[in-house]
């Protein structure tokens, strides 16, 4: 007489529906990481609680060296606005997305706060939430 179950347990773990779940995920990430443009300069913003609503057609910097960067290109300070200006042609909905380091003097902040007034650009002081 045979008394062995029918019902065998497999001990063995199938790792395909596993694996379909990470090379998914991973995609995702990978496609979600490109839409994300950060500043590439190394900036210690002030602190906000405000949303940027702006979209970003160019963004300034000042590091704490009184540098001015646009677009990641370094400007000097007598050309900055004829930068600013070429660049702001090309776009419909001019915008600038204005980052200053938090230990920058006001003035340069104004500097270009007045830049943008003189040519009506709508301007965002970029903040860390």
């Amino acid at each position: 007489m045979n008394l062995k179950g029918r019902n065998k347990v497999n001990p063995n773990f199938n790792m395909s529906s596993m694996t379909d779940i990470v090379f998914l995920l991973l995609i995702f990430f990978m496609l979600t990481s490109t839409l994300v443009s950060p500043n590439a300069l190394k900036l210690l913003l002030p602190n906000s609680k405000a949303k940027t609503l702006e979209k970003q057609t160019i963004s300034i910097s000042i590091n704490k060296d009184i540098h001015f960067y646009v677009n990641e290109n370094r400007v000097d300070q007598n050309n900055l606005e004829q930068e600013i200006i070429e660049i702001m042609k090309k776009t419909e909905e001019p915008a600038i997305i204005l980052h200053a380091d938090k230990s920058v003097d006001i003035e340069h902040v104004v500097k270009i706060m007045d830049i943008a007034y003189r040519n009506k650009y709508k301007i965002v002081l970029a903040t860390k939430p």
